[in-house]
C-alpha cells in the first residue's frame, strides 16, 4: 500500500504591485522542508531566472524574492493542499486537491496582467479548477523547471522562459 501525505502550499511571494504571477503546482519535499520556493538544488527555476533577469544568484532566499518582486514578479502555487507521496506531480491524488484562491488574488491585485504557469501539471490543474481565470488575465504555459522534467533541455527551457518573461508586461 502506498502511503500519501497531506502537503500544504506556502504563502504567496508578492511585491507592492505585481504585474506577473508565476504559478507552480505544489512545492516539492525539499522546498516544503526549507519553506522556500524552488529550493531543490537541481531545480532550474532560480538559475534560469537569475540568468534571464540578470541578477546574481545567492543563497539568501529573501534576496532572491526581492529580485523578483522589485521587477513586479510574484510567486505562488495552483494548489493550496493535496495528498502526495514524495515530490512528483504525478503522485498527487487528484481527489485530494484544493486550489489556492488565485482568482481572488488577481482581483485583489489588478496590476497582475499575466500568469506564467510552470509546467504541465500546474497548467492542467489551473485550467480544470479555475477556468474563469483566462477571462481576467493572460495565461502562458512554460516548461517545468523541475529536475524530473528532463525531456526538455536546459537551453529549450531557458528560451521559453526568456520569451515568456520578455513579452510580459513586467
Amino acid at each position: 500500500m502506498v502511503t500519501t501525505t497531506l502537503v500544504q502550499s506556502m504563502a504567496p511571494v508578492l511585491g507592492a504591485e505585481p504585474k506577473l504571477l508565476i504559478l507552480g503546482s505544489m512545492p516539492g519535499v525539499a522546498s516544503l522542508e526549507a519553506q522556500r520556493y524552488y529550493a531543490h538544488p537541481r531545480n532550474l527555476f532560480w538559475p534560469l531566472l537569475a540568468d534571464i533577469l540578470q541578477f546574481a544568484l545567492c543563497d539568501d532566499f529573501a534576496q532572491r524574492y526581492q529580485q523578483l518582486t522589485s521587477r513586479g514578479i510574484a510567486l505562488w502555487d495552483v494548489l493550496a493542499h493535496c495528498e502526495r507521496q514524495g515530490s512528483l506531480d504525478s503522485a498527487i491524488r487528484k481527489q485530494s486537491v484544493l486550489c489556492n484562491p488565485i482568482i481572488e488574488l488577481v482581483q485583489q491585485h489588478p496590476s497582475i496582467q499575466r500568469i506564467c504557469v510552470n509546467g504541465g501539471t500546474a497548467w492542467t490543474l489551473l485550467n480544470k479548477h479555475q477556468p474563469r481565470l483566462s477571462n481576467l488575465v493572460e495565461l502562458v504555459k512554460l516548461p517545468s523547471t523541475s529536475p524530473a522534467h528532463a525531456s526538455v533541455s536546459r537551453a529549450e527551457k531557458r528560451a521559453a522562459w526568456q520569451h515568456g518573461l520578455r513579452t510580459s508586461p513586467v
